[in-house]
């Protein structure tokens, strides 16, 4: 059914007038008539009884006023909408971010939600893997990781933060007079490490690997701080992103930047640009100005 010649049967009978109706869509009466007329050869009956100075529905007429009504607000409905998600006044954005990685996308989250405040946003915390995986698979719009990550078809990647991996001790524990500990040295040492879902972990483990060294485990744990503790008990050593050591208090502990080779804790925000949306690329958009970082040349979005 023509949406058009719903408009202008509805209008008319609205209007109560052929005349009316022709002057307020700003077309002829003729072109009235005849979607009016189109609209009774689809539905196979007359609408309208002309036979006296006022209009009439038929039975049939009634109906097909009453819900043209609906449908057309419906349309209404819908075009507001669609307007609103092209200018991101609303949509949806769902966004996977590790534990570990959480705090250094706060000041962005804070941001997307007071510039578009009717965006639908969900939040989901899991692993860097997990993030990888969903956001391939198109559940998730978004993403952070630790890099590097496994190259995907559908998904594109931006580096947005570097930070020096730091060892954390007990006074006395690391023997060495230097500011900084080489890996080597740090082999010799128990460590106290998060547990190997983390991304972290992963790295260290592959850092060790390729220098052909074997770390002495003391303890693993799923919390950052908790590693802390342990190592001011002076159970071992606690190794992480320079950014989580700024944050807690380090007096009574010795402090040093990793060497030989350093290790670098890389993030990275993913996206899948099989599925784009307007909330996206804002929040692309917002990442890119608030973390700079290495993106795409052309970004996908």
């Amino acid at each position: 059914m023509d949406l058009r010649s719903l408009r202008y049967f509805t209008e008319t009978v609205r209007l109560g007038s052929f005349t009316e109706a022709a002057r307020l869509l700003g077309v002829t009466q003729s072109t009235i008539s005849k979607m009016i007329r189109q609209l009774e050869d689809e539905t196979g009956e007359p609408l309208l009884l002309r036979e006296t100075r006022r209009l009439i529905l038929t039975d049939t007429g009634k109906i097909v006023y009453d819900r043209g009504r609906e449908i057309l607000a419906a349309v209404q409905r819908l075009q507001i909408e669609i307007r609103e998600t092209q200018s991101v006044a609303r949509g949806s954005l769902a966004i996977g971010i590790p534990p570990m990685i959480n705090l250094l996308f706060t000041e962005a989250l804070k941001q997307f939600r007071d510039k578009h405040p009717k965006v639908a946003l969900t939040l989901t915390e899991c692993t860097g893997q997990q993030v990888e995986k969903l956001v391939a698979s198109g559940e998730l719009a978004a993403g952070m990781t630790v890099l590097p990550t496994r190259r995907r078809p559908d998904v594109a990647v931006a580096r947005v933060a570097t930070h020096r991996v730091l060892a954390l001790a007990a006074p006395g524990m690391i023997k060495t007079g230097s500011d900084a500990l080489t890996l080597q040295a740090l082999s010799q040492l128990p460590l106290v490490l998060l547990n190997d879902e983390f991304a972290l972990t992963r790295l260290l483990h592959h850092q060790f690997g390729k220098e052909g060294l074997e770390p002495r485990i003391a303890a693993q744990s799923g919390q950052w701080d908790w590693t802390v503790s342990m190592a001011r008990a002076g159970m071992g050593v606690a190794l992480l992103p320079e950014p989580f050591a700024r944050r807690i208090n380090t007096d009574g502990l010795d402090v040093r930047p990793v060497i030989k080779p350093e290790i670098l804790w890389e993030i990275g925000i993913l996206w899948n640009h099989r599925h784009p949306s307007h909330a996206l690329s804002a929040w692309l958009n917002i990442c890119r100005e608030r973390l700079g970082g290495e993106w795409p040349e052309a970004p996908e979005q």
